[in-house]
């Protein structure tokens, strides 16, 4: 079960992420508020539901994290470093890309400046990130199943002469 919730968080994550790193309308400081609402739902059912082991919160850090960058001031040096340390699950990318799509909704907010974007970068530059913009959705973490060893012995194990098995010897 905790298998199949971290999958399918994670592909929530990466749908999600992946609309947001898309589409201009929706990076906005709004968007990041409703996400992050969101978010702690999903977060408060797995807790309720005894999950938060399962690694499915752990796959919604991306989204988290764009979330959070929606919502961050964008204006001084300290917010870019703020952003830099935040940030650690987005690739450089990812982050320069929402902050070229973020678009204001009111007339209290401003466009994120081309400084400013250049001011993340150069902080980033020593980062090794994956070339990808894009989060592969289609991503399948291994299945593992539990090893519950058997309370039968081989040696009481008796085959039948209709399997016809003659060539498996008792050692």
């Amino acid at each position: 079960i905790q298998q199949v919730f971290k999958q399918l968080f994670y592909m929530i994550n990466a749908i999600t992420l992946n609309n947001l790193l898309l589409r201009k309308d929706v990076c906005s400081w709004s968007t990041g508020m409703q996400l992050r609402f969101n978010i702690s739902q999903l977060e408060e059912w797995l807790h309720g539901k005894n999950l938060q082991q399962s690694g499915a919160a752990q796959a919604l850090e991306p989204l988290i994290q764009a979330a959070q960058l929606l919502q961050l001031k964008k204006k001084t040096s300290e917010d870019a470093e703020a952003i830099c340390s935040l940030c650690t699950s987005l690739t450089t990318q990812q982050i320069v890309k929402i902050l070229n799509l973020y678009t204001p909704v009111n007339e209290f907010e401003e466009r994120v400046t081309v400084a400013f974007i250049q001011n993340i970068q150069k902080q980033l530059q020593e980062r090794n990130d994956p070339p990808h913009l894009l989060i592969d959705f289609k991503h399948i973490f291994p299945v593992l199943f539990p090893f519950n060893p058997s309370a039968i012995t081989t040696d009481s194990i008796h085959l039948p002469a209709s399997l016809k098995l003659d060539f498996l010897i008792k050692v």
